[in-house]
Order: C-alpha cells, then sequence, then structure tokens
C-alpha cells in the first residue's frame, strides 16, 4: 500500500528540445524517486500511508513537516508528468478557452501572468493555474506546497503547474528561468488540462444541485 513512483507515458527524450531527456531522467528517477521513498519512511507504521496523496495534502497541517514536504512533492511531480505530451503545446480549446478568456481577457495574457508568477517565485516552488470557487485564478506556493494543502494561502483545485526547482531546468538553461518557462509551452498538453477542468467543474455542478 505503499506510495510509489508513476511511470510516464512518454519517454525521457519526448520532450526535447525543450525539456532535455538528462533533466527528465535525473527528475523523474532521482528527485521524484526521493520524495516517493521519504514519503513511504515518514508514514511507516501509519494507517495514513493507505490514503491517496490528495486526501494526505487536503489535512497537510496535521502532519510533520517531512509529509509535507515530500507528500507535497510527490503529489506535485506526478501531477506535473501528467500535463506535459510530445508534439504538444499551442492552444487550449473548448470549454477551458472560454474560460481563460473570461478570467485573463486572452490566452496571451493569461500566459504573461502565469509566466510572471512562474518568474517571481522567489527560490524554490511552483507555479499554478488553479479553480477556486468555480472560477480560474492563477498562484504560486514556495517550496514543495501546492493548493490542496490546508495551510496554504491561496487554496483550490489544480489545473495546470510548472516546476520552478532549479532541478527541473538548470542543466539546460542553468540560471534562465523565464527561457524555462518560453518553452514549457511547447509541452503543454492541453488535452489534459481540458479534462481536468471539465471534471472539476462537473462536480462543482453536481455538489450545487
Amino acid at each position: 500500500m505503499a506510495f510509489e513512483l508513476p511511470k510516464l507515458t512518454y519517454a525521457y527524450n519526448a520532450l526535447a528540445p525543450h525539456i532535455d531527456a538528462l533533466t527528465m531522467e535525473i527528475h523523474h528517477s532521482k528527485h521524484h524517486q526521493a520524495y516517493v521513498t521519504n514519503l513511504n519512511n515518514a508514514l511507516a507504521g501509519s494507517e495514513d500511508i493507505k490514503l491517496n496523496i490528495e486526501e494526505i495534502c487536503k489535512n497537510i497541517s496535521k502532519y510533520p513537516v517531512a509529509v509535507r514536504n515530500n507528500g507535497g512533492g510527490h503529489f506535485n511531480h506526478s501531477f506535473f508528468w501528467s500535463l506535459m505530451a510530445p508534439n504538444a503545446g499551442g492552444s487550449p480549446t473548448g470549454d477551458l478557452a472560454k474560460a481563460i478568456d473570461a478570467s485573463f481577457n486572452s490566452f496571451e495574457e493569461f500566459k504573461k501572468l502565469f509566466s510572471t508568477a512562474g518568474t517571481t517565485r522567489f527560490g524554490s516552488g511552483w507555479a499554478w493555474l488553479i479553480l477556486k470557487d468555480g472560477k480560474l485564478v492563477i498562484s504560486s506556493t514556495p517550496n514543495q506546497d501546492n493548493p490542496l494543502m490546508d495551510v496554504t494561502e491561496i487554496k483550490g483545485q489544480p489545473i495546470l503547474a510548472i516546476d520552478l526547482w532549479e532541478h527541473a531546468y538548470y542543466l539546460n538553461y542553468q540560471n534562465r528561468r523565464p527561457d524555462y518557462i518560453a518553452a514549457f509551452w511547447n509541452v503543454v498538453n492541453w488535452n489534459e488540462i481540458e479534462r481536468l477542468y471539465v471534471n472539476e467543474m462537473g462536480k462543482l455542478l453536481k455538489e450545487a444541485k
């Protein structure tokens, strides 16, 4: 019942040249694996190791810092891998595109605001597009925190995320985080992100009835 490293749905070199193969291999097999191992160690002997990672994140204030850091690291990275794909990028369509236009005036303005959230996050962390009270909101978190956590300033359901830790980009982009963020748009899997958005909106509508 312990947590496990998820398998990627694409090869390590599939996102190149935007995200290089060596970065992907180290990021997934070393960094993410370390979060999984440390999370399992932190929860060893506890029944909570049987919970899903979302439940743990939503109640993170009751756990020690090792669970917050490594549980966040596991959720964030698992989510991040699913948001990217080879031969992706472009623009969102359908209900997601309409929601982005309604919330940020245009897709280009959304990209600008999201990229700014990423470039201005001091130190290590993440930038997010979340669904909060039925509306799309951009936020960022430090370290391995995420918007599901009950300790986070801006809470919501993650729809899109980018890893801003240097291990996510340093081999290829060194200290040029803005270049990495610009390259990220070329691998964003908008089909998956729209699926997440539609599913979460469906849940909200069902709860409202």
